[in-house]
């Protein structure tokens, strides 16, 4: 696999990958998260302008997608709960796979831990499978945030030293 910075030209394929992974979270019993076009394509290209934009290419073929922000993320200045730390950190949003490979979460944070020590991530109670995932991978649950509509999320973070 290979993790690129994404480009406007790569726009279909990534909403192709956000209609797959909504469509797989609603048949896991997720369908409140990413409701109608979420995100949009004016979201992705704001991403993109602020280069935080990735696709997760294999052989060529675009098969996941996702937003790795370095810095504060407002939506984690509160939280009904606590961060183990204060100390620099990068988020992972957005983040989604087209269903054709297992391991495109796993290349995610591998890369995203390569730019930081600190990686928070945050995700609707009803997504069992990055429940799972993150988890597994390590993350420690911090508390509840809510996301700008007032929503809340379930929020992680992983520290390595």
């Amino acid at each position: 696999m290979k993790i690129r910075k994404s480009n406007p030209m790569d726009l279909a394929a990534m909403q192709r990958i956000y209609d797959a992974a909504r469509r797989f979270m609603a048949e896991m019993g997720n369908s409140s998260q990413w409701q109608g076009s979420y995100p949009s394509n004016d979201l992705l290209l704001a991403d993109m302008k602020r280069d935080v934009s990735y696709v997760v290419e294999h052989n060529g073929y675009i098969v996941g997608t996702f937003a790795f922000i370095p810095g504060e993320d407002p939506t984690y200045a509160s939280i009904e709960g606590a961060w183990p730390d204060n100390e620099p950190y990068g988020t992972i949003h957005r983040i989604a796979s087209d269903g054709s490979m297992h391991g495109i979460a796993d290349a995610c944070l591998e890369f995203c831990l390569s730019k930081r020590i600190n990686i928070r991530i945050d995700t609707h109670a009803d997504n069992k499978v990055m429940l799972r995932w993150v988890e597994r991978a390590g993350f420690a649950r911090c508390g509840i945030i809510h996301i700008a509509d007032g929503t809340p999320r379930i929020a992680f973070q992983l520290t390595k030293k």
